[in-house]
């Protein structure tokens, strides 16, 4: 039997707020697509009291900004990165064009195509969010697309030196300090000095996730990735110490990040809870971590590891940890999750910043349809067909009645006409 020993915001709240969430960047994104560069500048000064000259950050800015790094923090980086690298090179190796003749003179095949362009965004507001520069601009540049431009927002009264120097190391065509709905928006959009993009990526804030939600059709997206979300699942070999140490340190992303505690062992419940508290007291993003495991945060107990699948797959987290007798079980069972990390030696803060899988990752339930940013999503997997002309007097007949059959009558003539004028020539 599954019980639920804590909950978290209700789904009537949690839909109230994100129906007003929708009004803001619907009106914001009018507003800059009417007014360009100028609603863009208005927003900027509004939100992050930043008006800088110009958004976009110079070759020598760019360069200050990595020269007033230390020497460790760019060797960090520059480690993280070919990590983050090599995985996705060895993911874009899997990747194969093909070409077979499917029937004697019909020739099918695939291409895999960059997209031209990507607007990568990097959050950066109450926290710098140097790994997310690592995980979409460099994947877009090892997918190979030709113009990658990113925006971060200022970060205590300007560009992070961090940030830019991640983005800088990565393969940033183009760099812009410049925040939320209105970095989104002028990347898909374009104003007078921002050339629109073809793709937005990277994670953000509720605004940022439900701007790229409203603008998927006019640009593509990589996928919905809101506010971070985190899902241990652990049984009695885990103890409370570890498990609340990793809900909390999810749970500092965000006052709306969902941490979750999926468990069979009672004793674990009331450990993880007393650990709770005793950390909430010492570590220092306590106001953030502890008002979203209040109100965000659940615990949920099962009896057997069948109900723990169930419950996983349902919940269809962003981030899961399995910290049970047999993690593999859940590796070749379960079906909904952005990323999985099997065992105590791993963690999620691993997978958000160095070991190299990516970290942007679906959320609010869209594991159940798809994975996360990785260069796949960078490449358009596109069709061609070659027929010779003997093979164009076969298949056209059954064109053409396919298409009488649905009354197409337009379609139907596309194959009458190669039937007659092939068929005759055909040996």
């Amino acid at each position: 039997m599954i019980k639920v020993i804590k909950s978290g915001i209700s789904a009537a709240a949690a839909a109230d707020m994100d129906a007003k969430v929708k009004v803001t960047v619907e009106n914001t994104l009018k507003d800059i697509e009417t007014r360009g560069d100028a609603a863009v500048r208005e927003l900027s000064e509004k939100f992050d009291s930043w008006s800088p000259e110009s958004f976009r950050l110079s070759n020598e800015e760019v360069q200050a900004a990595m020269a007033r790094l230390p020497p460790q923090t760019i060797d960090d980086i520059k480690f993280a990165q070919t990590q983050i690298r090599k995985f996705a090179e060895i993911q874009l190796a899997s990747l194969h064009e093909v070409e077979e003749e499917t029937l004697p003179g019909v020739t099918l095949g695939h291409k895999n195509i960059p997209v031209n362009s990507v607007g990568c965004y990097i959050p950066g507001g109450k926290y710098p969010m140097v790994a997310s520069a690592h995980m979409s601009v460099l994947t877009a540049k090892v997918a190979g697309v030709k113009r990658v431009i990113a925006c971060a927002p200022p970060h205590s009264g300007g560009p992070n030196d961090a940030i830019v120097a991640a983005m800088q190391l990565a393969g940033a065509d183009e760099i812009y300090c410049l925040g939320g709905i209105q970095a989104v928006g002028s990347m898909a959009l374009g104003t007078e000095t921002i050339a629109p993009v073809d793709m937005l990526v990277g994670p953000g804030n509720v605004f940022v996730a439900e701007a790229k939600r409203q603008l998927y059709g006019r640009v593509g997206i990589d996928l919905f990735a809101g506010p971070t979300e985190t899902l241990i699942i652990a049984d009695d070999t885990c103890d409370g110490e570890m498990v609340a140490t990793d809900l909390l340190g999810q749970a500092e992303h965000g006052t709306n990040s969902p941490a979750i505690l999926l468990t069979n062992s009672a004793k674990l419940v009331a450990d993880t809870q007393e650990q709770i508290k005793l950390q909430l007291k010492t570590l220092a993003t306590a106001d953030v971590a502890g008002q979203a495991w209040r109100d965000y945060g659940q615990i949920i107990l099962c009896e057997t590891e069948e109900e723990l699948l169930a419950e996983a797959d349902r919940i269809s987290s962003e981030h899961v940890q399995v910290m049970t007798r047999d993690p593999n079980y859940f590796l070749e069972n379960m079906t909904n999750y952005g990323a999985l990390f099997l065992g105590p030696e791993t963690n999620v803060a691993y997978g958000d910043k160095v070991i190299g899988t990516n970290h942007t990752l679906p959320t609010k339930r869209a594991a159940r349809y798809t994975g996360g940013l990785w260069v796949g999503k960078f490449i358009k997997t596109c069709t061609y067909q070659r027929v010779t002309p003997e093979a164009t007097a076969t298949i056209g007949e059954v064109c053409s009645r396919l298409c009488a059959l649905e009354g197409f009558a337009g379609h139907k003539a596309q194959a009458d006409i190669r039937v007659a004028r092939y068929k005759e020539k055909a040996p």
